[in-house]
């Protein structure tokens, strides 16, 4: 079993106390975020494959990723770096704490460990494509060598989503677009070609509409990979999460509505406000993220 933590929120980030306890205890809980009970995951050595982490900032993870490997877990981290302007991205580390973060995650466990994530791609006025492909392109040049994917995707504006862009665009005077698939289609390719000049392979997240020779599809939870980091052969079917999703079969671990930085364009949080009030409320012993006790 690979378990993922999590597409939910930034476990690394905001909850690594409390991962560390349900690692060392072997068990967790899980709220079910599409209702009916909660359910138990084991993680112990002889349940888990390896996992999947995803996070914005690892720095306040990296005492727990040292100990998954002292554990013999292989793991691989799913890094997301954009670098957007703070209206949209309030309180992201910045890019270049970001990109020496993800360095030093590669000298430690190798650059397979590691894969960028520029995504979502969001169109606003403060970030047309003539902005997206320099900063994308310096964001590259950062972080040649220290991994070998970048995984692309176009915002998917979910109700929430729109809810909190419009919002922000009020507050902050910008204006934002979901263009066709035409538009989102060249620009991607654009994007590849510049990942490919940086010696990164370009991979497109959960969107075949928008798949075009310069481009393939990303499997995210990569079995493959973690067989590499593993050094032994990983097997799970896939079993993607959305249409296009190549992603192998995982249990994530995460809530949603729990991650507190605030991005507008977020498909996983309804209120940023919410959210950091949970996180002030937080118990990092109790069995389930999302805080539940269960007889």
């Amino acid at each position: 079993m690979i378990v993922s933590a999590s597409y939910r929120t930034d476990v690394p980030a905001f909850y690594g106390a409390w991962f560390l306890g349900r690692l060392r205890s072997g068990l967790c809980r899980v709220a079910n975020p599409y209702g009916g009970p909660d359910y138990h995951v084991s993680l112990t050595p002889e349940a888990v494959d390896g996992f999947v982490f995803w996070t914005r900032n690892a720095k306040p993870f990296l005492p727990a990723l040292a100990e998954t490997a002292a554990r013999g877990f292989a793991f691989l981290v799913q890094y997301t770096i954009t670098g957007y302007p703070r209206a949209l991205e309030p309180s992201v580390v910045r890019p270049d704490e970001a990109v020496a973060l993800v360095e030093q995650l590669a000298r430690r466990y190798g650059r397979r460990a590691v894969v960028w994530r520029y995504d979502p791609v969001f169109l606003t006025s403060l970030t047309p494509p003539d902005w997206h492909l320099r900063r994308f392109a310096e964001l590259a040049s950062m972080l040649r060598g220290a991994t070998d994917e970048v995984v692309l995707s176009f915002a998917h504006i979910y109700a929430k989503t729109r809810t909190n862009s419009d919002r922000a665009a009020r507050r902050h005077g910008f204006t934002w677009s979901d263009p066709d698939p035409e538009t989102k289609s060249a620009l991607l390719g654009e994007l590849a070609a510049v990942a490919r000049e940086h010696g990164l392979r370009p991979t497109l997240c959960s969107q075949p509409e928008l798949l075009t020779d310069a481009i393939e599809p990303a499997a995210c939870i990569d079995a493959a990979r973690l067989s590499d980091l593993a050094g032994r052969p990983i097997k799970a079917r896939a079993k993607g999460n959305r249409p296009g999703c190549l992603c192998a079969e995982s249990r994530d671990i995460g809530a949603y509505h729990t991650c507190p930085q605030g991005c507008v364009y977020c498909y996983a949080v309804s209120s940023r406000g919410a959210a950091k009030r949970f996180l002030s409320a937080h118990d990092a012993a109790a069995e389930s993220l999302a805080g539940r006790k269960i007889s």
